[in-house]
This record gives C-alpha cells, structure tokens and sequence, in this order.
C-alpha cells in the first residue's frame, strides 16, 4: 500500500488541484504495488487513472462572467434508476440511441435530437432525467439557475443568456433549463411587453443557432410557455404521476435492503395513489430512518403506512 508520505502528498495535491502532480503520485504508487507482487491492485490503479484522464477532459472551470448562473455537476444516476411510464422512457431510449449513433445520421443530414423539453407536475422525474442523460451520454451535467438569469434591468437578461450559449458552443454538456417557464413566458418582473417580447426572441434565436449543447427545459407549467418554443424542441416528453406498478416498484426500490417480503405491495401502492414520485421517495427514506432507529432490519408495512397517511394529509393540506 501507499506510504504515509505518498498519502500526504496525494491528498495535498487533490486539495491544491495539482492535478498533473496527484496523478504522478498515483503512478509511483502502482509501480510500487507492481513490483510487491500486487498486480491487480496495480493494474486497478492504473485502469482508475486512464478513466480519470478521460472523464477529467470534460470538466471546465465557469467563466467568472457566468459564475453563479451554472452549477457544474457529475452524475451517477441510469436509466434504470428512472421509474417512468413506458411512453417516457422509449422516447429517452431513444435520444440516447440518437446520440450514440449521431455520426452515422450525420452522414445523412441529420441531427440527433439534443433539445428536449420536459414537462409535467412537480416531483415526476424530470431533473432525474437530466442526471439520467448525463451519465448515459457521458456528459457533464451543467444546471442553469433561471432564478438567476432573469432581471428587472432592461436587455440584461438576454446578455446572461448569450454568455450562456457562448458558454455552451464550448462545452459540451447536458444543459438544464429547470423552470424553464420563467424564461420563456416571463411576467413577474415590471418589465414592459416589448422586453418580455426581446427576450423570448432571444432565447429562440439562441436555441435555433445552438449546434453544440445538449439543452433540456424542465416546466410544470407548460401551459405558459409562448407557443412559438414548443417548434424550437426536437421532443416533447411529459410526465405524469406514477401509476400503481411504478408506485410499488418505487416503493421496493427505495426501501432497497430494508424491504419486508411481508409487506402488502398492492396495499402499499393503492393507498399511495395521488403521491409524486419524489413524495414516495421522502415516504420511504423516513420509513427506513424509523427503522434504523428502532433497532430493526427490515421496514414494518405499518410504519410504511403511517408515513404514507401522513404525507397524504401533508399533500392534501398544500391542495
């Protein structure tokens, strides 16, 4: 194993960013290992450091111009993490078929499908599935803080939004527009028509002009977007709240190592009819920590219940 100094100076140089020196260091250590014999841990590091070099090619420090409207993340989340009708997840299949094989479209004119607009209730899966594309594309997940982008000030929202895209026509990435209502049909600010007019301009002309991000507009409210942004979107995907199969398999796959075989499945999914899938989630985890605390190894279908009646009257509160 490592040294007590090797250790020292690799966690020094993860901490400085030295990333040159911290893979160096990594190198000394695997031909240490190597010539003590162990040659798996050997070859592990080494095969740790290559996918490193990879995946470290596709990270890029935030302009300081832009810093604060993007929050760069990597994602672990797959496809089979995503409880989703059948519908949804075909059509993700799909997009990412599409990018898989988009030099072989390309060949023919076409263009894989890279601006997808999400849409349904709060809490069904939409930021997942943008966690869910990024780690199936193997890109960088970049989240876009509408919050942050939209201003009072005259034409200063469409400056943030064209360091955005400049942004993006150099790094490639998942771009995700969560609310993406509150650019296409902004009106909370005093801004007068013609500005909100400018700047929905703005954004389509962007959109139009992308040929390099992969942009996904997550809404809950696609009732108030401008029409003319739906024809600026290669797919469409809505989402709606889980049925009763994706409810129980939420349920068993949340609970994970602390599912109870005697647990009624079918009850557990009826009484959580009306729940997201976000709220299920919440339901389950509160469960296990109830668990945990008591001393037991599995979840106890009673306690799963009370915490689904409560979240129920929670939510019907809220309505």
């Amino acid at each position: 194993m490592a040294t007590a100094e090797q250790l020292k100076l690799l966690v020094k140089a993860h901490y400085e960013n030295d990333y040159t020196r911290f893979d160096t260091l990594l190198i000394q250590v695997a031909a240490s290992e190597a010539q003590k014999g162990h040659v798996a841990l050997a070859r592990d590091l080494k095969s740790l450091i290559e996918k490193g070099k990879k995946n470290s090619s596709k990270i890029q420090y935030i302009d300081p111009e832009i810093e604060g409207l993007i929050t760069v993340r990597s994602s672990t989340y797959r496809l089979a993490d995503l409880v989703v009708s059948k519908d949804v997840k075909d059509n993700l299949v799909n997009v990412i078929k599409e990018y898989e094989n988009r030099t072989k479209l390309a060949q023919f004119g076409l263009m894989n499908r890279r601006k997808i607009l999400l849409a349904g209730k709060p809490g069904t899966g939409k930021t997942l599935t943008a966690s869910v594309l990024a780690t199936e594309l193997q890109l960088p997940l970049c989240i876009i803080h509408t919050d942050k982008i939209m201003t009072k000030y005259l034409g200063e929202t469409s400056q943030k939004l064209s360091k955005i895209f400049d942004y993006m026509a150099n790094f490639e990435a998942i771009y995700l527009f969560d609310e993406f209502d509150s650019i296409a049909s902004e009106r909370n600010f005093n801004n007068d028509v013609g500005e909100i007019r400018r700047i929905i301009n703005s954004f389509l002309q962007y959109i139009e002009s992308n040929d390099s991000g992969f942009i996904i507009g997550a809404t809950n409210n696609p009732q108030l977007l401008d029409s003319a942004i739906f024809r600026r979107f290669d797919d469409v995907i809505i989402y709606k709240l889980p049925d009763a199969a994706q409810r129980k398999k939420l349920i068993k796959n949340t609970l994970g190592q602390f599912w109870n075989s005697e647990i009624d499945l079918i009850q557990v999914g009826k009484i959580s009819e009306g729940l997201n899938h976000a709220e299920i989630v919440n339901v389950c985890k509160d469960a296990i920590k109830e668990t945990i605390l008591s001393d037991l190894e599995r979840v106890n279908e009673n306690v799963l219940i009370k915490n689904i009646d409560k979240k129920i009257k929670t939510y019907s509160w809220e309505k």
